[in-house]
């Protein structure tokens, strides 16, 4: 038993297992399930950075009387069957339901199961089975590292079975049997969102309002007093539906695969493809309006966080645009592309995410949403075969098994895709060659295109209908502003509202970022605020229109100016990242400030329009803002300041990744010097593996677009202890592409600052994922130079290693 203070028994009899060192030696042993653990892992588990002297010794003697104390009868000299030796370490195997960690673990997952197909009344069940094995705080009392991760996550995880067990109470209709542990539950976590959305439904689905909204206050407030927050979207939209009476909030949900009274008598899934994040908040009440179909497919979108972006307020008009789209969805039977083209800040995106959840009833399949990063300053834009692999795993399908040609990948795609209603939005592409192995090629399925280009070969090949996107009417665009400012103001100054109009040339981006200024500043006269986008130079001539009234560098450049001065700077900075997007924890590294005050930062900038949050703390820049921050930064921070922070973006990505390959991979014996990272850098760290393999599988654009740029901006040695950091991960999860143009780009960067370690580790992870695509002559010969190097440095242990590569590459 762990869940608890750490005990055992032999038979009936409870056992004495020693002091606590020897305790948190077992408690390791026990955590690997059998797995073998080095004496160096045991030593990490339990003394960290600080073992005292002997260690080795000391390790080996707990190792001996556990031994004893869980065999006591093993005649003397005969090898432990308990915990054996294996290499330089130990194993502890167990039998089926010999730890109630595991029993624990198992009926949350069976419970998460068959939640998510619907049955509420047999996840409680098993939820209670799991939850019942809870004696206590896990290993209590037990010291090391070791053991305090996995007690921070067992706490964790009990936190999120509670709420997913009251979430299923609620769909039951029990919220008033679930109100009295709602109420002490949320009381001991009250900066906990989830569990105050759940306690807030309860009260509201009993009758008390006014209980619901007090609840709201005080969570809100505590919220800003410790953390200095506002509530998330989640709980924010809540209180919006609970002020405005939503009569949905009291009905009883529907699920997304039609499961309703009947569900306790489904089965779970037979092979669930992924656990989901209970951390998170969930919308599956109230439920989304609309049609459901029977027996359909789990939603891709529901999946991988994929589901379509949310689009600013305040849409309007494009009504004969919707209408042609419309059209399409009587042509059953049929495969659609429909290609939306027109210039940057038009409202492509906005016009497909609108129309597409308009109609999301009719694809009860799910929904996927990739954007292609064509067009943009400073990111790549994404390879087809990894756009194929994002879709494949919102789809559920194992990474691990996804194939690595892009031919084998949209085969793949397209025989998942057959008898299923799907609706795809690929955004922002760059060319035909770019979506063609994105289309799904069976009936059903409808595809939506957004790009700058016309994409005319896919109207000639795959008789793709075309819709090109002008500016707004002046109507649409007065009908914008007036949904944004209200009527009363725009009816006060209508000579300076047709200025701005004329002004931000009908250009959807630029009234909403006019729309932001003058809603921010509710005293500003209108015509003052016309004045300025009248005034003002800026220098964007790379993004100019031949129509003057179509450039929108005024209305950035007001914008900027008018930012508190470490908002504005952030906003410049942004332009110094590679990466495609950015994290409050990247650019509170790239500031040097705490990141409860960077987070703060990007809400600002969120909220002016100038960032978009386009998925929950990950933000981006609009490519013409990115490349109006280009100019800022160039101009405003000197040569030396652009460096140093261009230096700290690259500490904290390499860092926290060299922390997340220490939790997903604490055996690696090989270590590679970091450089000492710069005052202000605050790398993240990782409660446990799920924490950073997620972090990894986020952030993997980035990396790879931080490496690339590390090798061209002078942080070449960055780049290549990167592609070491990434190895693992890279070959662990099947991105064999990914790991081939990465280690392709270390090895220059070692070559380039002359490290031959660089270069052998390079040489030797090269030569694997050459070989994984098929190159096995071409793999052989970086992995004998990786042999050469590593023994001419005496390195053994990686020679060895890569000798097992090419034992490999033979097999």
């Amino acid at each position: 038993m762990v869940i608890g203070p750490v005990r055992a028994w032999l038979g009936d009899t409870s056992l004495r297992l020693g002091p606590p060192q020897q305790v948190a030696v077992l408690t390791a042993l026990l955590l690997r399930e059998g797995r073998p653990l080095t004496v160096g892992d045991l030593i990490d588990a339990v003394w960290g950075q600080t073992p005292p002297p002997g260690v080795v010794s000391v390790v080996r003697s707990y190792v001996s009387r556990l031994r004893k104390i869980l065999e006591p009868q093993r005649p003397a000299g005969q090898p432990s069957r308990r915990v054996i030796s294996v290499a330089d370490g130990y194993a502890l195997p167990l039998a089926e339901g010999a730890l109630d960690l595991r029993v624990f673990e198992d009926r949350a997952a069976e419970a998460q199961r068959f939640f998510a197909a619907g049955d509420s009344e047999r996840a409680i069940r098993l939820l209670d089975t799991a939850l019942g094995t809870w004696q206590g705080q896990p290993f209590a009392g037990v010291p090391g590292p070791m053991a305090e991760v996995a007690r921070a996550r067992l706490v964790e995880r009990r936190l999120s079975l509670l709420e997913m067990r009251f979430e299923a109470e609620l769909q039951l209709d029990r919220h008033r049997e679930a109100l009295p542990s709602l109420v002490a539950l949320s009381g001991e976590h009250p900066l906990r969102e989830r569990l105050c959305e759940l306690r807030m439904l309860a009260l509201y689905r009993s009758g008390r309002q006014a209980d619901a909204f007090s609840l709201y206050e005080a969570t809100r407030q505590a919220l800003k007093q410790e953390l200095g927050v506002e509530p998330g979207p989640s709980l924010q939209e809540l209180q919006a539906r609970l002020l405005s009476a939503d009569p949905t909030l009291v009905r009883r949900p529907a699920r997304p695969d039609g499961v309703g009274e009947r569900s306790s008598k489904r089965a779970a899934p037979a092979d669930p493809p992924r656990t989901p994040d209970l951390g998170r908040s969930r919308r599956n009440f109230p439920p989304l309006a609309g049609k459901t179909s029977k027996a359909a497919p789990p939603p891709a979108s529901a999946v991988g966080g994929h589901e379509l972006p949310m689009t600013p307020g305040g849409f309007t008009g494009r009504q004969a645009e919707l209408e042609h789209i419309d059209k399409l969805l009587s042509r059953d039977g049929q495969t659609d592309t429909v290609v939306i083209s027109g210039m940057a800040g038009v409202g492509k995106t906005t016009l497909a995410v609108h129309w597409a959840r308009r109609v999301a009833d009719h694809f009860p399949d799910g929904r996927l949403y990739v954007n292609l990063r064509g067009f943009g300053p400073t990111a790549a834009a994404l390879t087809p075969s990894a756009a194929v692999r994002t879709m494949l795993e919102a789809l559920r399908y194992p990474s691990q098994r996804i194939p690595s040609g892009l031919a084998a990948q949209t085969a793949l795609f397209r025989r998942l895709l057959t008898d299923r209603r799907i609706l795809i939005l690929l955004d922002n592409a760059r060319d035909a060659e770019q979506v063609r192995p994105l289309l799904p090629a069976v009936p059903g399925c409808l595809t939506l295109v957004t790009s700058r280009n016309q994409l005319s070969g896919l109207i000639v090949s795959e008789a793709a209908q075309t819709l090109t996107l002008g500016m707004l009417s002046s109507e649409e665009a007065r009908d914008l502003l007036t949904q944004r400012l209200g009527p009363a103001r725009m009816k006060a100054e209508p000579a300076a509202v047709e200025d701005l109009i004329g002004r931000c040339a009908r250009l959807p981006l630029a009234l909403a970022i006019v729309a932001a200024r003058a809603a921010i500043h509710p005293s500003f006269p209108l015509s003052a605020i016309a004045a300025q986008v009248r005034d003002s130079q800026g220098s964007l001539d790379a993004f100019a229109d031949a129509d003057p009234d179509s450039d929108v560098r005024a209305v950035f450049s007001w914008s900027y100016h008018l930012l508190p001065p470490l908002t504005a700077r952030l906003f410049h900075l942004f332009a110094l990242s590679p990466a495609p997007d950015m994290t409050p924890a990247t650019a509170a590294s790239m500031l040097g400030l705490p990141i409860c005050k960077t987070r703060m930062l990007l809400n600002e900038l969120a909220a002016a329009h100038l960032l978009t949050e386009h998925a929950p703390t990950r933000f981006s820049c609009h490519d013409l803002l990115s490349s109006y921050a280009g100019e800022l930064v160039r101009e405003r921070e000197t040569a030396d300041e652009r460096e140093s922070v261009t230096r700290r973006l690259m500490d904290h990505y390499l860092h926290t990744a060299h922390n997340a390959a220490r939790v997903l991979y604490p055996a690696q014996q090989e270590q590679v010097a970091l450089p000492d990272k710069q005052p202000g850098v605050v790398p993240e760290e990782f409660a446990d593996e799920l924490a950073a393999s997620r972090w990894l599988e986020a952030e993997l654009s980035a990396l790879l677009a931080v490496a690339e740029s590390g090798l061209e901006r002078s942080y070449a040695t960055h780049t290549w202890r990167l592609g070491v950091e990434l190895t693992m991960f890279l070959e662990g999860r099947g991105h064999w592409s990914d790991q081939v143009v990465l280690q392709r780009t270390a090895l220059k960067a070692a070559a380039k600052v002359g490290s031959r370690e660089g270069q052998a580790f390079a040489h030797r992870a090269l030569g694997f994922g050459i070989g994984r695509l098929g190159q096995i002559d071409e793999g052989l010969r970086h992995l004998r130079r990786a042999v050469e190097l590593f023994h001419e440095l005496d390195m053994p242990l990686s020679e060895a290693l890569a000798h097992r590569v090419i034992a490999f590459s033979y097999q």
